[in-house]
């Protein structure tokens, strides 16, 4: 079974630049790459696992995220870092505008819908596994799908968060390298 690094998308990997519909919006966190090593050196993979609203909400389309997803994945290339083993994305939203998207569904975080098929898809063993976010709500799909524990971070939708207690510990860190350097050395 593999381990993995599920990190949310955006305000972890990439500035939030909310909605973000284009890949000319597309900027690296700070510390991306250098965590994206670390964590391929430490024999886990990276699966991506984020809500994408802006779908159902008809702000843009799974084109759109899909050109988007591929010039980060240039911007990673470039800066000399391993790619995702795995995107996955939620595009629903209940007072979604577009109907096939506008439903209540299980892969929504915090539900643990999206990490339970990458669990599937790629034979991952979650209680070795962490999750990073800048929400609570990332964090409890992780635990949700049975990672033993996780990081937010203090970028992103991570200073808005009020800290408090969840199923399983957690830790907190400025951004994404410091996330993994911490997880790594527990």
């Amino acid at each position: 079974m593999k381990k993995v690094f599920f990190l949310d998308r955006d305000g972890v990997i990439i500035e939030d630049a909310n909605y973000l519909s284009s890949p000319e919006q597309v900027v690296l966190c700070k510390g991306t790459p250098e965590a994206f090593r670390m964590i391929k050196d430490a024999g886990y993979d990276i699966v991506v696992v984020s809500n994408q609203s802006g779908i159902a909400r008809g702000y843009f389309t799974e084109a759109d995220l899909e050109k988007v997803e591929k010039h980060i994945e240039k911007c990673l290339t470039d800066a000399g870092a391993p790619l995702p083993a795995g995107w996955y994305y939620c595009p629903h939203h209940k007072k979604g505008s577009v109907p096939e998207f506008a439903i209540d569904c299980d892969c929504r975080k915090p539900k643990p819908g999206l990490l339970l098929a990458a669990k599937k898809d790629f034979d991952i063993d979650c209680e070795q596994s962490f999750i990073i976010g800048d929400k609570l709500s990332d964090l409890e799909s992780g635990f949700a799908a049975g990672c033993q524990t996780g990081a937010l971070v203090l970028t992103g939708h991570g200073t808005e968060q009020e800290l408090k207690p969840l199923d399983k510990p957690y830790k907190t860190a400025s951004e994404i390298l410091e996330a993994v350097k911490v997880l790594l050395n527990q």
